[in-house]
């Protein structure tokens, strides 16, 4: 069986050490660092770790990581399945329903060698072929939780009563494909963003410090905005997750229509992916998760075990179906080619 330690690596922090293990969010005002991952499904996993160091992400050991080819992965949503979901979904911001509303697709290779497969050899990996700032790992394999993130996007930062989020929304392989669909979608999420923070934090402390700033990321560009406010007197992680939980860039708005559309549609869960994946430090009040995208995991549930990554986009009415299947093509290929070694060993940039 896999035996490998727990371990959880994020931004030159590695814990080690494995105290204990919670679904319970209030356990992250308490003390001590913790590692976190909420599925999108709501599935919570809090670890608590004895000891936290300070460690770059290692080189990539050749041969630590055995993949799947490139041509072994499937889509729960094959092409013309996610081309009528957008069509759907523009049927229904026709009808009122909805603005806008985030469409993703599950991706699924077997795994070579999965006793072998150690997610923290995978972070290496992406660390070189797709560095992003709120990378790492969680390896708990006796609680189900096997993950290696490369993601862009801030779902929550916490400096004592002071929270940020760092929505992104708008995708392209340069600034000039960014249409004004794209500022529009930003907008929207800012305003939902604004909405579920303004739940837990003072009256009139929520402000937008950035609007539609244009990130680079390799082979991508996204635009990203800053929200951000002051918790309210009482408030803490258990009504912070509530408030902001899933997060608002990969459901859409209105949330709560989104989420019945995405559960009509898509057909395989998220789960880490685009949930919560981060670190808090309870003792200095202080904390990072980011929204589970450019994620993968490892799911060891099924007769086989096997390695998963998803991928989306937000529908708008201004989408163009084809583009948009393009768009979740284009977040998937680098990743694909690192996770599969392709791009370490070819030189491939995908």
């Amino acid at each position: 069986m896999h035996d490998l330690a727990p371990i959880a690596r994020f931004g030159g922090l590695v814990a080690s050490d494995l105290r204990d293990v919670t679904s319970d969010p209030a356990a992250l005002e308490s003390s001590g660092f913790w590692a976190v991952s909420a599925d999108f499904e709501g599935r919570l996993v809090c670890a608590r770790f004895g000891s936290v160091r300070t460690e770059a992400v290692p080189a990539p050991v050749p041969g630590a990581w055995h993949g799947p080819a490139a041509g072994d992965w499937t889509s729960s949503l094959d092409r013309a399945a996610y081309i009528a979901g957008v069509r759907r979904i523009r049927e229904y911001i026709a009808a009122g329903e909805v603005y806008q509303a985030n469409l993703c697709r599950v991706l699924t290779a077997p795994l070579p060698d999965p006793d072998a497969a150690d997610v923290d050899a995978l972070t290496a990996l992406l660390a070189r072929g797709n560095p992003a700032p709120y990378a790492g790992t969680i390896r708990l394999p006796a609680h189900g939780v096997e993950i290696a993130t490369a993601s862009p996007e801030l779902f929550l930062k916490r400096d004592g009563r002071t929270v940020e989020s760092g929505p992104i929304k708008g995708t392209g392989r340069t600034e000039g494909d960014l249409l004004e669909k794209d500022h529009a979608e930003n907008v929207m999420i800012v305003d939902l963003v604004r909405n579920d923070l303004g739940r837990v934090c003072a009256t009139g402390s929520v402000t937008v410090p950035d609007l539609c700033v244009v990130e680079k990321h390799p082979g991508l560009v996204h635009l990203v905005s800053t929200v951000r406010g002051e918790l309210a007197e009482g408030a803490g992680w258990p009504g912070l997750l509530g408030a902001a939980f899933p997060p608002g860039s990969v459901t859409g708005a209105p949330k709560s229509s989104a989420l019945r559309i995405i559960e009509e549609l898509e057909t395989a869960p998220r789960g880490p992916y685009c949930g919560g994946i981060g670190w808090v430090d309870a003792d200095r009040r202080t904390a990072s998760l980011a929204v589970g995208i450019r994620t993968f995991w490892v799911d060891r549930t099924g007769p086989a075990p096997v390695l998963r990554f998803g991928t989306g986009a937000g529908i708008t009415w201004g989408s163009d179906p084809e583009r948009e299947w393009d768009e979740t093509e284009l977040k998937a290929s680098r990743l694909l080619a690192v996770a599969s070694g392709d791009h370490e060993t070819t030189g491939r940039t995908a």
